[in-house]
């Protein structure tokens, strides 16, 4: 690989840990505009835990949007393992950390969960920006804040 080559692989990364940034704030701040950019058009989501697995960025965006009205959340990614797979595509895993808590009546009990688990990506650049074209949420142990009965896990 010459020098060129590496510092736009390197660039590349960058630009992707930057998307993954947008993804966690527009997400916690409900910006559902610029959440939807984040995903490519065919974008791919999966949550098994919860019974989701949408496709089209439309779906979604309609989806999670749905499932987190009223909800308070706080999303971290952490150390990212990602790889550039060609001129326009890559894939990463990110460790993940979430707080969601749900409404519940003044002065009861929270209720919610804190996660701990893994987001497998796929990437891909389009219009010439990079976005998330399939994205796999595995948690690997959830805490409880409350029970919650019949709600679904938040993406």
């Amino acid at each position: 690989m010459d020098e060129r080559e590496l510092l736009q692989r390197l660039s590349d990364i960058e630009d992707i840990k930057r998307l993954k940034a947008r993804y966690f704030r527009t997400l916690d701040h409900k910006d559902w505009e610029g959440f939807g950019e984040v995903f490519a058009a065919d974008a791919h989501l999966e949550v098994p835990e919860g019974n989701v697995s949408e496709h089209g960025r439309a779906a979604v965006v309609a989806s999670v949007s749905g499932v987190l009205a009223g909800v308070r959340t706080v999303h971290h990614g952490h150390m990212p393992e990602i790889e550039v797979t060609g001129a326009d595509t890559a894939r990463g895993i990110w460790a993940m950390f979430d707080y969601v808590e749900f409404p519940s009546p003044e002065g009861a009990p929270r209720v919610g969960l804190q996660g701990y688990g893994h987001y497998t990506e796929e990437y891909v650049r389009e219009d010439g920006q990079w976005r998330i074209k399939h994205l796999y949420l595995s948690r690997l142990r959830v805490d409880q804040l409350g029970a919650a009965p019949g709600r679904p896990a938040a993406p």
